[in-house]
């Protein structure tokens, strides 16, 4: 089948799925409707808020679909009667069989990683926070289980030493568009030779769960490569972050966008905050010294260490 006249559902959510969307739309390909997150109320006023990929559908005309459940029948009568050849998969829900094998050629998803490792909603932030030097795309038919349907396609990427989790996803969300049109190109021509990820010990593999607040909290008692590597696959977005004492007593929080380390063999306590009042801030770790760059302290707007203590000379009054 001629990949063009293909038809396809696309689903997502999040600005990640957007440029693959606009890639296949600006190449040609048949979209015949997109399936996205019902609007939410969201921010001061609790005005409903579009997913990115819903703003994007709607400049690109194209039909929208929000159900509130994927298994309700007038959602999977609605797909039906769009006779899809096939569906993508980007950032969204899980979908019920009814729905991912409705398609002629089923429904493949693209996913930020080099499965089978980093399954999960963060793969991102997680292949960062472990220190890996690279990462990647894949496509993969969808099935039963999460993230662990048959391999199409994959491209590996190299995570760069400056990196962060900001960088590498836009990275990947820019070549991801590209392997998604590739996928469909393969699967039109019947040249896809999908790969079974083969049982594993879980052991050998890293998974990527979802990050709540209270897993982004430094400890200081880490080694420093440890720490910078935390802060690196928190960055922007959740951020790494940890409480400020004064006198022993905690008085507020910062969040750490960037930062630098020193091996050093010191004999201050970890935690302990030295700064000359003017051009640095830095933190004792187990092996030395986190040199910080960039930081938000609550109540206040994220900026250079410099721009920092122009207004703010009691910074060693401080611990972490």
């Amino acid at each position: 089948m001629e990949a063009k006249k293909m038809r396809i559902v696309f689903m997502g959510t999040p600005e990640f799925a957007v440029p693959s969307l606009r890639a296949l739309v600006e190449a040609g390909y048949r979209v015949v409707a997109v399936v996205t997150a019902p609007d939410k109320p969201a921010g001061r006023g609790r005005k409903l808020h579009e997913s990115e990929v819903k703003i994007a559908a709607r400049e690109l005309g194209l039909p929208v679909l929000q159900p509130e459940k994927l298994k309700a029948p007038e959602f999977v009568d609605a797909l039906r009667v769009l006779q899809p050849d096939l569906g993508i998969v980007i950032a969204f829900r899980m979908l019920p069989e009814v729905v991912w094998k409705l398609p002629r050629y089923g429904t493949f998803n693209l996913h930020a990683s080099l499965l089978p490792q980093y399954r999960g909603a963060a793969p991102i932030n997680w292949a960062l926070i472990n220190g890996d030097t690279k990462s990647g795309v894949t496509t993969f038919l969808l099935n039963h289980e999460i993230d662990k349907g048959a391999i199409l396609d994959r491209i590996e990427v190299p995570i760069l030493p400056e990196d962060n989790a900001g960088t590498l996803y836009d990275r990947l969300m820019r070549i991801g568009s590209g392997l998604v049109t590739r996928t469909v190109d393969r699967i039109a021509a019947g040249e896809t030779h999908p790969l079974p990820q083969e049982p594993t010990d879980d052991s050998d593999l890293r998974p990527a769960p979802k990050i709540f607040k209270e897993d982004c909290r430094i400890d200081w008692t880490w080694k420093g490569d440890r720490i910078l590597h935390f802060i690196r696959g928190l960055s922007p977005y959740p951020a790494a972050w940890t409480p400020m004492f004064r006198q022993s007593t905690e008085s507020g929080s910062a969040k750490i966008f960037s930062a630098r380390f020193e091996a050093y063999t010191h004999a201050a306590k970890t935690g302990t905050v030295e700064s000359d009042n003017r051009t640095y801030i830095r933190v004792a770790c187990a092996d030395g010294w986190i040199t910080i760059d960039e930081l938000q302290i609550a109540g206040k707007k994220r900026m250079q260490v410099r721009d920092l203590l122009l207004g703010l000379r009691d910074i060693n009054d401080y611990t972490f």
